[in-house]
């Protein structure tokens, strides 16, 4: 079915919210942190690693069960109770009175944490297989929009006080439910679903029935690579800037939220055009090579004005992104994109619970005094020979393939 466009607004406002509510509550987490259980920046540290590893992990578990649901049951319930399950989270988070409470409320976000899988789905529903890397592509832009303006308005809000960020993220969220329970229509035709299985909804039985088609298992290796590569900016961008170039918070900010800009404007503007014009194949295997040409000279950078000019075709590589999101789509039937997009999920899960470690161990250790050599960006030049184990991956897996 087609769907209305104030339902393809639903869902990616929904995903704006989603993008938003991580990163309205990310300037704040330290200080509220240092409320809950005291001690020093350093030692606070620790509890938010935890509360990341919490997250992934249950993400992990969960994306394929809810993704599987939703290939039973439909998107809109699925999606509807997830994004209800969010805005509760949110306001425990908002008022726990000790670390344990906010861990409870990480939990459920790790747990329910279906939004972007059951919005992806929706896309593959309710777009043709010309418009489906468009579609993704779209959801891209909503993601690097909310990512951009979440930490800024957390900042402005956590300057009134520690919890606020939280409630208004709660209340976003809650916007949502009553917006999408009288706009979101049913992507799903009766026709096109399955039985609920366990069997397939854990994440070793969706893995093994995603590895079952060669063209989606090649795809999925190759972009097992590519998000860790990709954990080396989101894990290390700050410290390698700050020992490079003295940046201050405020300088990384600038820089982080011009990342943000770029990406959006790529993937809300060009992915279409440019997929269309390319082809999914073309596209994903140009996107990846364009992360190592970028990976390399974030790595090598001299001037902060660099790892600016790096972030352009950092940003065009993003085409890769929604390119192979449609070939593996395309590749699979109607009843399978829920279990497809807890998949992909959950393979991003893992590489969230350990690339950021690699890669900040990279870091400190080639900027140590036992290294053999100071490297300031070894993670980003790791992140480049990880981009080009995925370049040649995808090429040997699309050469030739029907």
């Amino acid at each position: 079915m087609k769907s209305s466009g104030k339902a393809l607004a639903f869902v990616l406002i929904t995903i704006l919210i989603d993008a938003m509510g991580i990163g309205i509550i990310v300037p704040v987490i330290p200080s509220l942190l240092l409320e809950l259980v005291g001690g020093s920046l350093s030692s606070v540290a620790v509890y938010n690693g935890w509360l990341m590893i919490l997250f992934a992990g249950l993400q992990f578990l969960s994306a394929p069960i809810l993704g599987n649901l939703s290939d039973a049951y439909g998107r809109r319930p699925v999606l509807l109770v997830s994004l209800a399950v969010y805005a509760v989270d949110l306001i425990i988070m908002a008022l726990a009175p000790t670390i344990g409470w906010l861990f409870l409320g990480r939990a459920l976000s790790g747990i329910f944490s279906a939004t972007f899988v059951v919005a992806s789905a929706y896309i593959a529903d309710v777009t043709t297989m010309a418009e489906r890397a468009r579609g993704f592509g779209w959801m891209g832009a909503a993601f690097g929009v909310g990512f951009v303006v979440g930490p800024a308005v957390g900042g402005l809000l956590g300057d009134i006080d520690n919890r606020l960020p939280f409630f208004v993220a709660a209340g976003l969220a809650g916007a949502n439910v009553v917006y999408g329970y009288f706009v979101l229509p049913e992507s799903l035709d009766p026709a096109n679903r399955r039985p609920f299985s366990l069997r397939r909804a854990h994440v070793v039985g969706t893995l093994r029935r995603m590895l079952g088609y060669p063209v989606v298992r090649g795809v999925l290796l190759a972009l097992l690579f590519y998000n860790i590569a990709q954990d080396a900016n989101l894990a290390t961008w700050t410290f390698v800037t700050m020992e490079k170039f003295d940046w201050t918070p405020f300088d990384i900010g600038m820089s982080m939220t011009f990342i943000g800009v770029c990406i959006a404007i790529f993937q809300g503007f060009t992915v279409g055009p440019a997929v269309k014009w390319l082809g999914d194949n073309l596209a994903v295997m140009i996107g990846f090579g364009l992360f190592v040409l970028s990976f390399i000279g974030l790595a090598f950078a001299t001037a902060g004005w660099q790892m600016y000019a790096w972030t352009v075709p950092f940003a065009m590589g993003s085409i890769a992104g929604p390119a192979a999101s449609a070939i593996l789509s395309k590749r699979l039937p109607a009843d399978e994109q829920g279990q497809l997009q807890g998949g992909l999920t959950a393979l991003r899960s893992i590489t969230a619970c350990f690339g950021p470690l690699m890669m900040t161990w990279l870091f400190s250790y080639f900027t140590s005094p036992a290294a053999p050599v100071q490297f300031a960006g070894a993670s980003f030049f790791a992140a480049a020979v990880l981009a080009f184990v995925a370049l040649v991956t995808v090429v040997r897996t699309l050469r030739g393939a029907s």
